[in-house]
């Protein structure tokens, strides 16, 4: 009898080699296998007529052949064409090497071919349509089929095909919230949702799983951040500080000055670390509002008052770059004593042991780097500030993992995430929350534009043009690969067509997630220093590096973002002298997507834009099973999902209210389920 502990192995089919591409997304055993929720679905619509097919869409078509194929060589494969007309419209159906079908395909023949409808060289087109009999697509029809997240070699017949054999071996999860709350929150039981969210019977079903999946996502999450709460009481400072002088001494300095805003974040936090409680502060702002500068005022305090503190980025790049501005900053202001380390993966052993000796000595009152902080070997002598950088990028153990390498430090949180306050309040329910609401006086705001693939070729122009004045540009694509189940634009093919598009003279590289870390800091060192003019990348990019001299992003099927995401995403630009611009461009030819993407063109301000994302989207919005992107869940979506993390948010606090430990015995299975949330927790997150 097969366990959900045991590896997928343990399934028929799966070998040594697709073992190994599992590994690569994520999936080692049955239990991560089960919770590998498709990113899309595939819908076997009502079969439509030629007249009324939409471009770039999968759609399906009855039609009553009357002439036979045409069946002709082309580069030593067999090409079998057949075209379809419905009064002034046409459909070209082809078919490359599958020189059967000639024989399939009869003259008076009734069929239903199904594919996506592309037009090319001026001729509407459907390429490899698969061909039902009537019968068969009647079989299908309405039926929504599962679209995996996939690696090259690893295709989604075979997911699909593991998914559906582990849950016909009834492989089962235990249901771990009590019936009362299940009740209470009109929520299915846990494997109906894990049995539908696979293979869901209709639209509806989909909505009834996908909500439980939502809510268990938020449930622990929530259940988590109040367990780390804690009463006033027991946040009495062991580290408090006097205000100094040289911090004032550093504002005057800088070559600009601080905002209003700024100004406000900075006193809440003097006052945080001047007082007996200690802090624990959320400061949340767009990118480019100077949050950074924050940071290194806390960190100069406390090397000021005698004590260390630890910066926590989410990449190594970003780590570097911290780490040289802090440095200048210190030397303009004759602060060298303070000794700043970096301190990453990619330290040698040497530089490692040299770099952990400095720290536990108190020889350095400054460490900037990557999750390489909360390693076990790096020991801190007086740890009392510890700052994390993006912290929807960490997961909530290891930001609590970093706070505890010192006794009771000063927390600080910043994150560039633009979240509404009513929902920042629950997600980050143990922390103060702080606005930076308003952007530098020298910031040039942002020149957008939304438009179709039409512009496409007046984009290039204009990025050729940014380029030769040497200028840099992102273009961010929606996907790794290209799928034959989805239709969007993808990175590795995106890039070889930039490279033919701009030539030799112009640098073109890509960046992804897929990548090793190494590579990914290489590709971004390299676009830092402006040896790559136009990067290709996923959204990775928008926790990545400061480019000053970055002035065009091109985000490609806009429509499949969220508002919120593509804001932060149009933050990479803009953060120079110069005028930035960014270019949303949709390919569904939707009148509502122009319309929701129209919200990015009328305002710059991410608190504004998240707050019409609540508006515009709702939980049956599913073109894509999850749009934001941002905070680390599967399935939920912050926005989209509001309403369920309420909900999920009052569960947590009526439980915990009446059983603070979980004791209860119906209780139980929670808080089993919450240690398996909490070991996953502390599995490195890497962009």
């Amino acid at each position: 009898m097969m366990k959900t502990e045991d590896s997928i192995r343990s399934l028929k089919g799966i070998g040594d080699k697709t073992e190994k591409l599992f590994a690569k997304v994520g999936v080692a055993s049955l239990q991560q296998l089960l919770h590998y929720y498709p990113r899309d679905y595939d819908a076997y619509g009502e079969p439509a007529t030629v007249r009324d097919l939409k471009l770039k869409q999968k759609q399906a078509i009855r039609a009553t052949l009357m002439k036979a194929p045409e069946v002709r060589g082309f580069r030593n494969k067999a090409v079998i064409t057949v075209v379809l007309v419905d009064g002034n419209s046409r459909l070209q159906l082809t078919w490359f090497n599958m020189p059967f079908l000639r024989n399939t395909l009869k003259r008076g023949g009734t069929y239903v071919f199904r594919g996506m409808v592309q037009e090319k060289k001026g001729r509407v087109v459907m390429e490899q349509p698969e061909i039902f009999s009537d019968a068969a697509y009647e079989s299908v029809r309405g039926q929504l089929m599962p679209i995996y997240g996939l690696t090259a070699g690893l295709n989604n017949k075979t997911v699909s095909k593991a998914v559906r054999q582990l849950l016909d071996e009834k492989i089962l999860e235990q249901e771990y919230l009590p019936e009362d709350v299940r009740s209470r929150y009109h929520l299915s039981e846990i494997n109906f949702a894990i049995r539908q969210i696979h293979f869901p019977e209709n639209q509806e079903s989909l909505i009834e799983a996908r909500k439980r999946l939502v809510f268990d996502e938020f449930f622990f999450f929530l259940l988590v951040i109040a367990r780390m709460k804690e009463t006033k009481e027991s946040r009495l400072s062991e580290w408090r500080m006097k205000a100094v002088w040289k911090t004032e001494e550093v504002i005057e300095s800088l070559p600009y000055r601080l905002t209003n805003a700024q100004m406000r974040v900075w006193n809440e936090m003097e006052a945080d670390m001047k007082g007996h409680i200690r802090m624990s502060r959320l400061v949340q702002g767009d990118v480019g509002s100077g949050k950074t500068i924050l940071a290194f005022l806390g960190m100069i305090m406390t090397a000021e008052n005698g004590f260390q503190s630890a910066l926590m980025v989410p990449t190594e790049v970003l780590a570097r770059q911290h780490y040289e501005a802090m440095t200048e900053l210190l030397e303009k202001n004759g602060l060298t004593e303070y000794a700043p380390v970096l301190l990453t993966g990619s330290n040698t052993a040497k530089e490692k042991r040299e770099i952990y000796g400095r720290i536990a000595a108190g020889e350095t009152r400054m460490v900037i780097g990557t999750h390489a902080l909360i390693q076990e070997k790096v020991e801190y002598q007086n740890l009392a500030l510890v700052i994390t950088d993006e912290q929807h990028r960490f997961g909530v153990k290891q930001r609590e993992a970093l706070s505890q390498k010192g006794p009771s430090p000063h927390v600080l949180v910043m994150s560039a995430t633009p979240i509404p306050r009513t929902l920042a309040i629950m997600l980050y329910g143990d922390l103060d929350i702080s606005i930076v609401d308003e952007l530098p006086a020298e910031r040039l705001p942002i020149k957008n534009c939304v438009v179709d693939t039409g512009y496409r070729k007046t984009a290039y122009q204009f990025m050729r043009r940014e380029v030769t004045e040497g200028r840099q540009v992102y273009i961010i694509c929606p996907m790794v690969e290209a799928s034959e189940e989805l239709d969007a634009e993808n990175v590795t093919d995106y890039t070889e067509q930039m490279k033919m598009e701009f030539g030799d003279e112009i640098q073109v590289d890509m960046l992804h997630g897929q990548m090793k870390p190494k590579e990914k800091n290489e590709i971004m060192e390299r676009f830092a220093s402006g040896e790559i003019q136009i990067l290709v990348s996923t959204t990775v990019v928008e926790v990545g590096v400061n480019v000053p001299n970055a002035t065009v992003m091109m985000v490609e099927n806009a429509e499949r973002f969220g508002l919120a995401q593509l804001h932060q995403l149009r933050g990479r630009v803009g953060r120079g002298e110069h005028q930035s611009y960014c270019i949303f461009m949709h390919g569904d030819g939707s009148g509502d997507t122009s319309k929701r993407l129209e919200v990015l063109n009328k305002s710059n301000d991410g608190f504004y834009i998240a707050e019409e994302d609540l508006k515009l989207r709702g939980p049956g919005d599913l073109f894509g099973i999850r749009q934001s992107g941002l905070m680390d869940f599967r399935l939920a979506d912050i926005y989209q999902d509001a309403s369920v993390l309420r909900e999920a948010n009052q569960a947590v606090q009526e439980i915990l209210a009446a059983d603070e430990w979980l004791d209860w015995p119906e209780h139980e299975r929670i808080k089993q389920s919450l240690e398996y949330y909490l070991q996953k927790e502390m599995v490195e997150i890497s962009i």
